[in-house]
């Protein structure tokens, strides 16, 4: 595969820094005081979940995150965190790639009537599946250093 400036494998880990870097853009503008002290981000999922068209939504929220409020503030706030680090820093790669495909996957669910955030997350769900199937962690990665996944 022919390539201007950088190799196929370098044009991919700009690909998985990138991703990471929108991980870590989430997290960052996350008000986590508002998250985990008034349970703002939780309350909002609730809304949109109260009212999603589909049951099965309704439903799974109310059994998985109703009960657990806090603790999944905690998941989806930290989990953000834990996937730009993985993606930038090239570490445990293939895992971050798949939990942050699944998150995707999950928020592209719970707002599937939201359009302004569909892009986004099926964007960063897109470059997960290139990334993750192109092996985007041979150069410029811890995982290459220590000789994981490869």
């Amino acid at each position: 595969m022919g390539t201007i400036w950088l190799s196929g494998a370098e044009w991919l880990a700009v690909l998985r820094i990138g991703l990471g870097l929108w991980w870590l853009e989430s997290w960052r503008h996350k008000d986590r005081k508002g998250w985990f002290e008034r349970g703002t981000g939780i309350a909002w999922a609730a809304d949109v979940a109260g009212r999603h068209r589909w049951g099965v939504v309704r439903t799974g929220f109310r059994r998985v995150v109703e009960p657990r409020p806090k603790l999944i503030a905690y998941v989806v706030v930290y989990a953000e965190l834990a996937l730009g680090l993985g993606l930038v820093t090239g570490f445990l790669t293939p895992v971050a790639l798949v939990a942050g495909l699944l998150l995707n996957l999950l928020y592209l669910t719970l707002m599937i009537h939201d359009w302004a955030e569909q892009g986004q997350n099926a964007m960063m769900a897109l470059i997960s599946l290139v990334v993750l199937f192109a092996m985007g962690w041979q150069v410029w990665s811890l995982d290459a250093a220590f000789g994981l996944f490869l």
